[in-house]
This record gives structure tokens, sequence and C-alpha cells, in this order.
């Protein structure tokens, strides 16, 4: 894996839950962006995730392709991670023919479920692909109980 990316600490809480209307959006103009060659893209966009449940975490994985380890900011508040950034335009010497690349903002929110450890969260980047895992409390992890 890559490099430690470090992590923040805050202080929201908000409840678990789905966001249907912006994953539609991005869905959206995702579908339109490959029927017309865009002009320009939004000044902020949400980036693709994954978000993996295991035993003993939480694991995101989210496709930053073209992005500096140093353009990212993750931070905890609470109960919600926060993963923004940007996307910096290249430097050109040519004429530019055709630019389809996103280039601008990026901004992730997800609201964690209770009984993780966002002081034990860990951060890497490798290959365009953050992966952030947050470890679940002490004590509080899952675990199978036998039928006796």
């Amino acid at each position: 894996m890559g490099e430690p990316v470090p992590v923040r600490k805050g202080q929201a809480l908000q409840p678990w839950h789905w966001e249907p209307f912006r994953e539609m959006e991005n869905m959206l103009g995702r579908m339109i962006g490959g029927a017309f060659p865009p002009t320009g893209w939004a000044s902020t966009y949400l980036p693709p995730v994954d978000i993996e449940e295991t035993d003993d975490a939480y694991i995101f994985e989210v496709e930053l392709p073209g992005v500096r380890r140093e353009d990212i900011t993750i931070e905890v508040d609470g109960q919600e991670l926060h993963i923004s950034g940007q996307i910096l335009e290249k430097e050109r010497k040519g004429i530019v023919r055709q630019s389809t690349r996103r280039t601008g903002g990026f901004d992730y929110r997800a609201t964690l479920p209770s009984g993780l450890d966002p002081e034990r969260a860990e951060a890497h980047f490798d290959n365009g692909v953050l992966t952030v895992r947050i470890p679940r409390s002490e004590g509080k992890q899952r675990r199978r109980i036998s039928i006796t």
C-alpha cells in the first residue's frame, strides 16, 4: 500500500443514512457526460466510492485518478467521514483541442455507524485509489456466537 494520509478528528454527530438523490445526480451526470462532450465540469463532484464492512472495521475505497496525495484532506467530525480535495489542471504548452478530464474540487461525506474508533483510522493512497480504514472500537467488534 502507499504512504499514510493524515486523519483529523472533529465533533458533529449524524445518524447513518443513504443519499439516493445525490447518488442519482452523479449517475445522471455520468450518463449525460458520456453522451455529450462536456465543456466544463461542476466546481465539485462526488468521486466513486466502495464501502466494505468487515468484522473489525469499515473500509472506504475512493477512486481519485490524477489527484496528488498532498491535495487530499480527510477528516472525521464525530460520526461523519469527510474526504475532499482538488484535481489541478495540468499546465499545457500547446492548444487544447479537447478536454474531458475532470479538474476542480471533489467532496465525499459519509455518516459513520456507532461503534467505530476514528482515533485509530488509517489512510493509504496507491495508484489513484484512496483507502480509509476505520476500525471498530475495542470490545465493540462483531463476533459470532455459537448455539449450544
